[in-house]
Formats: C-alpha cells, structure tokens, sequence
C-alpha cells in the first residue's frame, strides 16, 4: 500500500505492507488527511520518530471486533493509551507512559491507505460535518484545549500559523477577547474572520497582558512571550521544536508567572465544535496521496497554511 514513511524528507512508500488488526484495533481507510507542523519538525528528528507520518485525519472503518462499526466515517484521539495503569484509571490517558501516539511515537500514523487506532479512540463523525472540516478535529481539539487554561480576560496569541489561527478561533468563539499577532496581513484577515483581532509583530503595543497562548513555532517565541505577560499572568505553550533553546526563564521567576504546556484535547467536543466552526478557510492546498511528497514539501515551505492529502484522487 502506499505511505508517507519519515525521513529526510519524508520519502513515499508504495509498497509498505498493510497493517494487520488485532482484538482491540480498527483498521482504518483513509479519507482525508491533514499536515501540520509536528509532522515537519518530526522529519527534522524530533522525537527520533521512524515510521508512517499524520496523526490528522478523517477516515472509514474497514474492520473491527465490533461489525456495527464497519463504513463508520470517524476521526480519533492519536493517543493510544494502556486503561489499565494508575494514570489511565485517573482519567489521563493522554499521558499514560505506556502510550503510543499516532504517527508520533511508536505507531505508523494515517497518511497511508490503511492504519490502525484502539477502538477506545474512535470518534464517530456526524454526516453535518464533512470530510474536510472533520480533518481539522484533532488540531482543533488541540486549540479547544487552551481554553481550559485561561483565565476570563483578553488574551494574546503569538504566531498566525494553523494551530495560531485556530487556537484564536477557539477562544473567540467562548466569547472571550483575543489578539492574533503575526507577520502576514492575509493570516491576520482569517484571524479577524474567525472574531480575534489580528496586529501585526511590528505594530504591537500590547504589553502587561493577562495570558499568552505561544504558538510560533519557534523557540524564539518563548522569550517573546514572556515579554508580554504581566506579572503573575499566565502563558500557554503550543510550540513543539527540534533541538534545544537558549531561553532566559528568568523573567519566570521575577514575574512569578503561571506557565503551562498544552498538547491534545477532546475530540468529542472538536467534532461538535465543527458543526458550527467552518476552518476550510485555512486549507492551503489538497494533493492526492500519491502526491505526498509533493504535499510534504508544500507544507513545508514558509507561511504555507493547512495542506490535505486525499486518498480519493
């Protein structure tokens, strides 16, 4: 079958074997999926990853335990946890040590013709969403997560990227005030589109701000961020990168600031989100997966907003 195996650059597999299902797995076709910056900072060796890229997606079930569930268009949760140990019996799979993660770590990912999920992590997709607002469900899961974080105020976003952009419409769309600060004037219009206002780097003369949710995509923009805050304010980190960071975390200290990493979130609550919550805006490009490689390196290049790979042609 095909796959987008990682390496670099990830390279196009046509004939990596088809995955075999086991009691507890479904097998999965792909419909549609997504690429977002984990994926590229993963062919740049973060995480040491090996194996089948994407971890967003929208697919059908080809096989399960269960037969009811088979032809089910689903999208679902890429951490892959245990349930039986004492993180997972408190209701934190997302962070049980014997996971694995969708196309991050030790499990091939959805940008192949097949692949596997746990059962558990299934999220059926209501026939009001289609496949390419659905492709959206993890990232936005991702953005909707901020929003348990943040305290009641205006709040900034740093970074006009996919996850900035999406994290701003989130945080518009609970009523709340949010600046989207970046370098693209046709990024900040989205942003402005989505309910956030968008200000330029260059322009911005916020400072003292409440909460910072940092999604640049860059290790600079922590130090950025920190220039923001007020004193006990409270930042939120999206950013994932290759390598190390010179970051003086003084500021941490001196400002007794809240800091707080922000990964995966509800999939459940993305899908119904989406209902109302139209992201297309943010598609840059489709490519047929047997284009991957091509969509990879689209993807790649600067300022490239969301690129989708089809199996459907």
């Amino acid at each position: 079958m095909l796959a987008l195996v990682c390496s670099k650059p990830p390279r196009l597999d046509p004939s990596r074997a088809e995955p075999v299902r086991t009691p507890g797995e479904v097998l999965l076709g792909l419909r549609v999926g997504g690429i977002c910056d984990t994926d590229l900072q993963l062919a740049r060796g973060y995480m040491g990853y090996q194996g089948v890229l994407g971890h967003e997606f929208v697919a059908d079930v080809i096989d399960a335990d269960d037969a009811s569930l088979r032809g089910r268009r689903v999208v679902a949760d890429i951490n892959a946890s245990c349930n039986r140990c004492e993180v997972c019996a408190r209701g934190d799979g997302h962070h049980c040590p014997q996971r694995s993660v969708l196309g991050i770590l030790g499990r091939d990912g959805a940008l192949a013709e097949q692949f596997l999920v746990p059962a558990h992590t299934l999220v059926e997709v209501p026939d009001q969403v289609p496949d390419e607002r659905a492709v959206f469900a993890e990232p936005l899961a991702a953005a909707l997560h901020v929003l348990d974080d943040l305290p009641h105020e205006p709040c900034v976003v740093l970074g006009d990227g996919k996850l900035g952009l999406l994290i701003a419409a989130a945080i518009a769309q609970s009523g709340r005030r949010v600046t989207v600060v970046g370098h693209h004037a046709h990024k900040l219009e989205l942003a402005r589109a989505f309910g956030a206002e968008g200000v330029l780097e260059q322009e911005l003369a916020l400072t003292h701000v409440a909460a910072v949710i940092e999604a640049t995509g860059s290790s600079a923009g922590l130090t950025r961020a920190l220039s923001l805050l007020r004193p006990r304010g409270t930042l939120v980190l999206k950013t994932t990168v290759a390598g190390a960071s010179d970051v003086d975390l003084s500021p941490i200290v001196i400002n007794e600031l809240r800091v707080l990493g922000s990964r995966c979130g509800d999939l459940s609550r993305a899908v119904q989100v989406l209902r109302s919550l139209d992201p297309t805006p943010l598609i840059a490009a489709r490519y047929p997966l047997s284009q991957a490689e091509a969509a990879f390196a689209h993807a790649a290049s600067k300022g490239t907003l969301k690129v989708l790979v089809s199996s459907r042609g």
